[in-house]
């Protein structure tokens, strides 16, 4: 097992650098760019930093020189043979050949576009501009790059034993939750943790312990490299990027209205009907499912990504039976913002009536919380989205209207047509 503490006292970035692959992604982004691959390859868009968390000003703790070294070195990486093999010969939910022939030859030839840097009032403005199946591909290395020297920035000024005892103190506290989760009975969890994740080495170690500790309950990670180097399950479907470039796209409100299922509708031409879980919530669960054709009731299940969790599965439970479903053959997935309490409360609420599954993100991969003074590896807020489509800004409203984004008069037209009215703000923790 790797000695993390050692690594990061005698850190050389070139011997570990943050991102290390082109597949050390989300399985779902690999899935979403296959199909965009197909549908919808000439899009131009452009993806953006946003820092939900203010009071974080990266520019002022990341070094420019080093990031640029990092976004610089993931410019270079190309495809290996061995995993191009994992991606063209593996099953993955039960399907061989998942990504086929016409994609893999392109992924293989890939190098990922450039990037724009600048800096602004204590925070970095980093774009990607591009054709949308190259441009995408930025999104996940990108907040990875960025939550790595946040990390590494804080411990720079610890010594050796420090370090050892910080990171003692974090595998203890990851373990004690890990061991409250073996209790919970039938549980199914996966690790969702890339793209705000501590380190690459610290997520790889999470999901090591998550599968000693949990044995078949933990049912695999959504980073792709480590499931093929750990021999685990690689996890996911679909994101928000699809209905939101997808609605950018449309030519009038009546094709705005009708975006989400479009998105759905190509991707299940994609999958043969495999992978069939429905994200909602990009302009509202409520709405989306009222309107949805009866199709969509007989996928297979829906992620709960914000709001209240609780009240999402509510809503999917009656929906199902209102569409003359059975809520017992479906699988609601919560993955916003879990700790290992609210996941064996949602478990003990909701298993009896719908089957469940969690996964497990930012503090499954970035839970440093007490452990240094002033909090200061405390996780936070990153993301970065696709802000535009062919010149045309994207919007996003979710049911927690603190992650809406977009121009204020793109997001009043979209709550209009989506019949979108007043909805309860929630602390937005990662």
């Amino acid at each position: 097992m790797v000695d993390i503490a050692t690594r990061v006292h005698n850190h050389k970035w070139k011997i570990d650098p943050i991102v290390r692959s082109l597949i050390d992604t989300d399985f779902y982004k690999l899935l979403m760019c296959q199909s965009i691959f197909r549908n919808k390859p000439d899009t131009q868009v452009t993806f953006s930093l946003i820092n939900r968390s203010k009071s974080i000003k990266l520019a002022d703790l990341v070094d420019e020189g080093e990031l640029r070294e990092q976004l610089d070195h993931i410019r270079s990486l190309s495809l290996t043979r061995g995993e191009s093999t994992w991606m063209r010969g593996n099953t993955f939910y039960g399907k061989r050949q998942m990504f086929t022939p016409e994609f893999m030859d392109w992924f293989e030839n890939l190098r990922l576009p450039p990037y724009h840097l600048e800096k602004h009032d204590g925070q970095y403005e980093l774009t990607f501009e591009g054709s949308w199946p190259e441009v995408m591909l930025w999104e996940i290395p990108a907040l990875a790059v960025l939550m790595e020297l946040r990390s590494r920035a804080v411990l720079n000024s610890m010594g050796k034993f420090e370090l050892q005892v910080l990171y003692a103190r974090a595998m203890t506290k990851l373990w004690e939750k890990v061991e409250r989760l073996r209790s919970v009975d039938g549980l199914r969890i996966a690790d969702f943790g890339t793209r705000r994740r501590h380190s690459f080495l610290w997520q790889d170690w999470c999901v090591q312990a998550m599968g000693e500790g949990l044995g078949e309950k933990f049912v695999g990670t959504s980073n792709c490299l480590i499931a093929k180097n750990r021999d685990v399950e690689a996890i996911g479907t679909n994101a928000h990027e699809l209905p939101m470039v997808y609605a950018a796209l449309a030519e009038s409100d009546a094709d705005l209205a009708r975006a989400p299922y479009d998105v759905l509708s190509d991707w299940h031409e994609e999958h043969d009907g495999n992978l069939r879980i429905i994200l909602p919530d990009t302009y509202g669960t409520a709405g989306f499912l009222k309107n949805a054709p009866d199709w969509l009731a007989g996928w297979t299940g829906i992620r709960i990504d914000s709001g209240d969790p609780a009240e999402g599965a509510e809503i999917a439970i009656n929906w199902w039976k209102s569409r003359g479903e059975d809520p017992m053959e479906k699988l609601v997935i919560f993955s916003d913002g879990l700790g290992e309490k609210k996941i064996a409360e949602l478990h003990a609420q909701f298993s009896g009536r719908t089957r469940v599954s969690f996964g497990w993100g930012t503090l499954l991969t970035n839970d440093f919380r007490g452990l240094v003074p002033d909090n200061a590896l405390d996780p936070f807020s990153l993301v970065c989205k696709a802000v535009s489509a062919n010149g045309r800004p994207t919007v996003k409203l979710s049911d927690n209207p603190r992650k809406a984004m977009g121009p204020a008069n793109e997001i009043q037209r979209y709550k209009r047509v989506f019949g979108v009215g007043e909805q309860a703000e929630l602390e937005v923790v990662v």
